[in-house]
């Protein structure tokens, strides 16, 4: 059974201040000066900020696995680990407005600092602003920890593997964006012209293949928005609070699965495509195939969100801005290129099972997240 007490900072690590440096205090040549501005997002980082001084004296060294504070400063991320900086460690050296902290369970302290009962702390001694945090009032936090230092270490080990698992998942995560961000550039590219390429077999004007249509008086179905990245959702799962009367709602357009929209932010994000029945938006322009036999949804919805697709729509989108739509008869005159319905058919089901990768991957991270939160909220009480 775990049993916990009452510890204060400074009875758990060993600080050390960080040095007020001036150029005519440098002797030692090629050591890395770490500034406060260096700590962005809670890690330390390097960049055009890091100062590379000619030489430095009386200065403290940092060494690996040191946890950096900013103890005067706004940020509310106050923590680095110096491991995230890329040079020699043995010349490195934290400077003005830093403390650093020094500990035989490093792992068990950055719980610590990552917990909530941390930010409560900062807060309880500070106000709701945090304007600085010296190192006097960090030694004076209080934390309930575990009394034995093997079950501090379990805890703290940990912490450490759930922040190896997510980035672990989150590299993964950033590799299937990765890979399909290379086959969107390989497959959609309405610049090529070349008959003799699969890819690129066919090339005619959009008006060819599209239509636009306008059906409404079906304020019974629900309303649907368009998302950047979702395509067209329903309103009521959406976070903002858009108001409106049902009376409206017999002016909205009717959209059915495999249409397509042109939405305020098409000019961003491309169309949206839908895989629902709803009402949008009359603002929106609503549109589909003429023959959907020969097109496939899948493709063509990867299609109109690609990177080079929206550099197409450039041509036509000059002065367009949020609240405005893209002329769709503008889109009409566009040139675009595809496969035959087989290639097609094979490029959606690549992306798709992409897509499934890319969600599933999300959803391990999101759980894992949550399961880290939970503990850091019921940890350190």
């Amino acid at each position: 059974m775990l049993v916990w007490e009452q510890r204060k900072l400074k009875n758990l690590v060993d600080f050390y201040s960080g040095l007020t440096y001036h150029p005519e205090n440098i002797r030692e040549k090629g050591t890395f000066v770490i500034r406060s501005s260096n700590i962005k997002d809670g890690q330390l980082v390097t960049g055009d900020n890091i100062f590379v001084a000619p030489e430095i004296v009386n200065c403290t060294y940092v060494k690996k696995d040191d946890i950096i504070v900013v103890v005067r400063n706004g940020s509310r991320k106050l923590i680095g680990k110096h491991t995230k900086l890329n040079f020699n460690l043995n010349n490195a050296v934290i400077g003005a407005f830093m403390t650093g902290i020094r500990s035989n369970n490093n792992n068990f302290i950055n719980a610590i600092f990552d917990s909530d009962n941390f930010k409560r702390e900062i807060h309880k001694n500070l106000g709701a602003t945090i304007n600085q945090i010296t190192t006097g009032e960090l030694k004076r936090m209080n934390f309930y920890i575990p009394s034995l230092t093997s079950e501090q270490n379990y805890l703290g080990n940990l912490m450490k593997v759930l922040d190896k698992l997510i980035t672990l998942q989150q590299r993964k995560l950033e590799n299937y964006l990765l890979i399909k961000k290379k086959l969107s550039n390989i497959f959609f590219n309405d610049k090529i012209v070349n008959k003799n390429d699969l890819l690129f077999e066919h090339r005619v004007k959009a008006n060819q293949l599209f239509i636009s249509y306008s059906k409404k008086g079906l304020s019974h179905l629900p309303v649907l928005s368009a998302s950047q990245n979702k395509g067209m959702v329903f309103r009521k799962d959406e976070s903002k609070n858009i108001l409106y009367t049902h009376d409206n709602l017999t002016n909205y357009k009717l959209v059915e699965p495999d249409d397509f929209v042109v939405h305020l932010r098409s000019f961003q994000g491309g169309f949206a495509y839908s895989d629902k029945t709803g009402i949008a938006s009359p603002a929106y322009t609503i549109f589909k195939f003429k023959n959907n036999v020969a097109y496939n949804s899948v493709y063509w919805k990867e299609k109109f969100k690609s990177y080079n697709f929206i550099q197409l729509l450039k041509k036509i989108t000059y002065g367009v801005r949020d609240g405005r739509s893209i002329s769709f008869s503008d889109f009409l005159s566009l040139y675009l290129t595809f496969p035959d319905i087989k290639l097609q058919n094979k490029i959606g089901n690549v992306l798709s099972k992409l897509d499934t990768q890319i969600s599933d991957q999300k959803e391990i991270i999101k759980k894992l997240e949550n399961i880290k939160q939970f503990l850091l909220q019921n940890m350190f009480i």
